[in-house]
């Protein structure tokens, strides 16, 4: 189910993301990073205009890089690379299956950022450990729900749900 055809793009703009993104952490003011990925999933998302001019400039190597890179100095940067892929994919579980391992990368390539910054990643290692368990459980409980419905349902579920998070990212930095 997993489209694999987007993997070495997104795997490049990731690792490119969180080096040079990681190397400018420290000159780049990142205050509303979150408004423009909440303003660009909204408009990518309910504006077919906005999405048919700015799909044209989509890649997986610049969709890898925002994603892997921004999410190092800002939280929830998934919604990027959803945003592209409920417009290119049709099926649920090719959805899900690409979005996470899109995530995985982006991951991935962040702990050696993060590890040369501080020595005391694994400071906290009960919050991480609570952390895999959530993933765990929300992974688990997510392929239950994909499996027993309907794509046209998850898909428009999936984009009520990237419109509230997109809201969420804007009002904060607003408030």
């Amino acid at each position: 189910m997993l489209d694999g055809n987007f993997f070495p793009r997104f795997l490049v703009g990731s690792v490119v993301g969180a080096l040079t993104i990681g190397y400018g952490l420290s000159h780049i003011s990142m205050e509303y990073v979150p408004v423009a990925i909440g303003l660009y999933i909204l408009l990518n998302l309910w504006s077919p205009r906005f999405s048919a001019s700015v799909s044209r400039y989509e890649s997986y190597y610049l969709t890898g890089f925002l994603q892997t890179g921004l999410g190092l100095v800002v939280g929830a940067t998934g919604p990027l690379s959803l945003s592209v892929l409920t417009k290119q994919l049709k099926s649920k579980d090719e959805i899900i299956a690409t979005s996470s391992l899109f995530m995985t990368i982006s991951h991935l390539a962040k702990i050696p950022v993060y590890l040369s910054f501080t020595e005391s990643m694994f400071s906290d290692l009960g919050l991480i450990v609570y952390m895999v368990m959530g993933a765990i459980l929300g992974s688990f409980l997510g392929t239950k729900l994909r499996l027993s419905t309907r794509n046209g349902y998850i898909i428009k579920l999936i984009k009520v749900l990237l419109t509230l998070l997109a809201i969420k990212m804007i009002s904060e930095v607003a408030l």
